[in-house]
């Protein structure tokens, strides 16, 4: 990409801030220059945060059903997916997705716990309950 081709279309997401892009100057250099956003990125992101609040609201009711563990709500809380905690625990898929199991969740070890609670950025007393939102349940 020239430089002059780099996205400038002020993107609510970025929040007034830049992104680093690397461009080729007139001489053919790379160089890295700041974009405050490009409207087809703004929409994909938009979309994937809608995803995300939509994944929250349904976490949070089969939690409150009974259905699901606190951890899945928390998962999704801090937009991750099954995928991204487990490789960002260093769990299986598998061992993860049984951890939303509240049977099996009320059961696992401390050190589990705290490991879940570190890479999600809470304590442990935080991600063994959710508290109540306004949320409606159907």
């Amino acid at each position: 990409m020239e430089i002059n081709g780099v996205p400038q279309d002020d993107s609510s997401t970025y929040a007034n801030n830049k992104k680093a892009i690397y461009a080729k100057d007139e001489d053919g250099s790379v160089k890295i220059v700041g974009s405050s956003g490009w409207s087809a990125e703004e929409i994909v992101t938009k979309q994937a945060l809608e995803d995300f609040l939509e994944h929250e609201l349904e976490a949070y009711c089969e939690v409150k059903r009974g259905l699901k563990s606190p951890l899945y709500y928390h998962m999704y809380s801090i937009r991750m997916d099954l995928q991204l905690l487990a490789d960002s625990t260093g769990f299986f898929k598998w061992s993860v997705k049984r951890d939303f199991k509240p049977e099996v969740f009320a059961k696992i070890s401390e050190k589990r716990l705290s490991i879940y609670a570190e890479v999600m950025g809470i304590d442990t007393k935080q991600l063994k309950v959710v508290q109540e939102k306004n949320y409606e349940c159907n």
